[in-house]
């Protein structure tokens, strides 16, 4: 099998905030798009994105979760974010207007339900060039803060909404993240009984311990996580114990892995260790895949959500990855493990797309 002929789903990709917050002209090249930003230092991976159309297309990476982001803080707060839901909100619009103006420009295709999903695979199955076609995306809210109430949701899923992850980093107006503590708020039990009237996804990717636990009891629809590792590797509430994963599981979700390094390797200190300083490569992508596999006892529950360029670059990703067309080097990793055809096929696309076309 040429492994780059296999048609690849990313599960998690920050693609309108690079557009509009790292101001990245995504229809450029990557080496056009990095020249652009020499000399900047406002974001630590200036000139040293990943992802690009024509990476994606060149990566046979065809179908993509892309997200909506705006998280609210409150005054003094040490992350960024918005100082109102209302800002919050208009900051993700901005975002679906981008989305909407690459699609008319032909570069993308949102994805609403399965029989565009399946027509969508087609077009890129049939054997022709992928240099013109457009990227499948389904519309995902990494972190709800920006629903300003839960009337919202419904205003969302009419836009093409089908995914949300409750939480980011931190304290949340609906759920508490990544370094917060504590289960869902009643506004949090109210967006995921709206979320399943709705016939939404849950995120779980981002949800403390606390929160996981209480959504995956309260939530009665389907389950991903796009974006996680595994805590046996780096021991950080930002990934999942075995025994989340094994809930996960039995939920019959798929998890996506990331490609972010400080998730990879232990004891990352950003701004400071390396990729090469830290022996992070590709191989620990495969480890988290192969642990992920493990546990379920088959191949059916895990993938790719990469979240490159998910405000981070080449400064804090897998050193022998230039570009996101460059997650097809861990197939032959995995075929050189045992991995067969079929089994590198389902964690490459069949299972994300046995979970979107059930989902959807």
């Amino acid at each position: 099998m040429n492994r780059q002929e296999l048609f690849l789903i990313d599960g998690h990709l920050d693609l309108s905030m690079n557009a509009m917050e790292w101001n990245r002209d995504l229809r450029i090249s990557i080496t056009e798009l990095n020249e652009r930003e020499a000399g900047l230092s406002d974001k630590p991976d200036r000139g040293k994105a990943t992802v690009t159309f024509d990476e994606l297309r060149r990566g046979n990476i065809g179908l993509v979760v892309a997200t909506q982001i705006a998280r609210y803080v409150k005054p003094g707060s040490s992350l960024p974010g918005w100082y109102s839901a209302e800002q919050a909100w208009a900051q993700t619009q901005g975002q679906l207007a981008w989305y909407k103006a690459m699609e008319a420009d032909g570069h993308m295709r949102m994805i609403q339900n399965r029989e565009q999903l399946d027509q969508h695979v087609t077009s890129w199955s049939d054997g022709t060039s992928n240099a013109d076609k457009p990227i499948g995306y389904i519309l995902s809210l990494e972190g709800a803060d920006s629903i300003v109430d839960i009337s919202y949701v419904e205003k969302a899923y009419e836009y093409g909404l089908r995914a949300i992850g409750p939480a980011h980093y931190g304290p949340g107006r609906y759920a508490n993240g990544t370094d917060a503590q504590g289960r869902l708020n009643a506004n949090g039990v109210e967006l995921l009984r709206e979320m399943d009237r709705l016939g939404m996804i849950l995120d779980a990717t981002h949800l403390n311990d606390d929160a996981f636990w209480d959504a995956l009891d309260r939530y009665q629809g389907a389950v991903w996580a796009s974006h996680n590792n595994c805590r046996v590797f780096v021991d950080h509430n930002r990934q999942f114990s075995d025994d989340m994963i094994k809930a996960l599981v039995e939920r019959k979700a798929v998890i996506g892995v990331a490609l972010d390094a400080w998730m990879m390797v232990p004891n990352w200190v950003r701004g400071q260790s390396t990729p090469k300083g830290t022996g992070c490569n590709m191989e620990i992508m495969a480890n988290n895949i192969d642990h992920i596999c493990q546990i379920a006892g088959s191949t059916d529950y895990v993938a790719v959500g990469s979240d490159l360029d998910g405000a981070f670059g080449r400064e804090q990703c897998p050193y022998d990855l230039e570009t996101i067309a460059d997650i097809q080097k861990v197939f032959p990793i995995l075929e050189h493990r045992g991995y067969s055809n079929d089994d590198i096929a389902k964690i490459a696309n069949g299972n994300w797309l046995r979970f979107m076309r059930n989902a959807l």
